[in-house]
């Protein structure tokens, strides 16, 4: 979906002339905001376009995390990325998930310990958080898709050309 669509999409839920007072600005400025930029179009480049832009020339996962957050939710990055064929367990890639789980979930309950936890604290777990939940969504894309090899990528079966099924 181009951005100029989803501002239409938008501005059919919200009032375009009390959108344009709100950021002090016109009411056809808004409506150009719904209206192709490129090929001829009429249109100007909108705000989603400008985060793009923004985006690609910064660190797009830092300001997809902010706005995210803004808007209540959370970013989960897709790490998902073609590598080359191998040979790997499935079940080494399950049990490296979970142990991962398990280690965020001692570190939150390392930092309980004297009932205060700290802001460094409070980093560390949200980044641990915010890593496990991307390789989580990538795991159960791969799941999905029945693509396992960057989860298998990650974690290698030691002994992956004795114990391994071809994926």
């Amino acid at each position: 979906m181009k951005s100029h669509e989803l501002m239409r999409e938008l501005l059919q839920h919200a009032n375009a002339k009390q959108t344009a007072a709100s950021l002090g600005l016109s009411t056809s400025m808004i409506y150009k905001w719904t209206e192709p930029s490129e090929d001829g179009g009429s249109g100007t480049v909108n705000p989603l376009d400008r985060v793009e832009q923004l985006a690609k020339l910064t660190d797009a996962e830092r300001i997809a995390q902010w706005v995210c957050h803004r808007a209540g939710g959370y970013f989960v990055k897709n790490t998902r990325a073609k590598i080359e064929h191998r040979e790997h367990s499935l079940t080494k890639a399950t049990h490296g998930i979970v142990q991962e789980f398990a280690d965020m979930l001692s570190a939150v309950a390392t930092a309980a310990l004297d009932n205060n936890i700290t802001q460094a604290e409070a980093r560390d777990i949200r980044a641990r958080w915010q890593q496990l939940k991307s390789e989580m969504e990538e795991f159960v894309c791969s799941c999905e898709e029945g693509e396992f090899r960057k989860i298998l990528e990650r974690h290698p079966h030691p002994h992956a050309d004795k114990h391994s099924a071809k994926l």
